[in-house]
């Protein structure tokens, strides 16, 4: 397998798991086989929303490795264009927070309910946490 010069030899195969863990999504939710459909908004919002108070729970841990997961991917692409989707407050609200506020902002805009759930979740984040605006820019004039 070639890597991409700029992966880490390590993050492969945590790649390769998360990515199996990502299409097992439906089969949580529904328990049955492992289907390799891609998750929607309404189905991560159905996940989240069925969680129990034992962080341990397969459902729990769905929700929030993959909210995890796409906040740290946020932070990445971030990192490397400056382009912003969404500002975390500081302090950083809990992962409870964050699920529950999604599942009732995934409940109030049904319309991206079959969107990919990254694409809702992004959505959600941009809502919720949005970023202050851009200083503008400055412009000198010269004598």
């Amino acid at each position: 397998m070639r890597r991409a010069p700029w992966l880490p030899a390590t993050i492969l195969p945590l790649g390769l798991v998360l990515g199996t863990a990502l299409a097992a999504g439906p089969a949580l939710a529904q328990g049955n086989a492992v289907m390799a459909e891609p998750v929607s908004t309404a189905t991560l919002a159905s996940i989240c929303a069925a969680t129990s108070p034992n962080a341990e729970s397969p459902l729990t841990a769905y929700c929030r490795g993959f909210m995890v997961g796409a906040g740290q991917y946020h932070s990445a692409v971030t990192a490397a264009t400056g382009r912003r989707i969404f500002c975390l407050p500081q302090p950083s609200p809990t992962i409870e927070t964050v699920q529950a506020a999604f599942v009732s902002w995934a409940r109030a805009n049904t319309q991206h309910g079959q969107e990919l759930a990254v694409d809702g979740l992004m959505r959600f984040a941009a809502a919720t946490y949005p970023c202050p605006p851009a200083p503008a820019a400055t412009t000198s004039r010269s004598r």
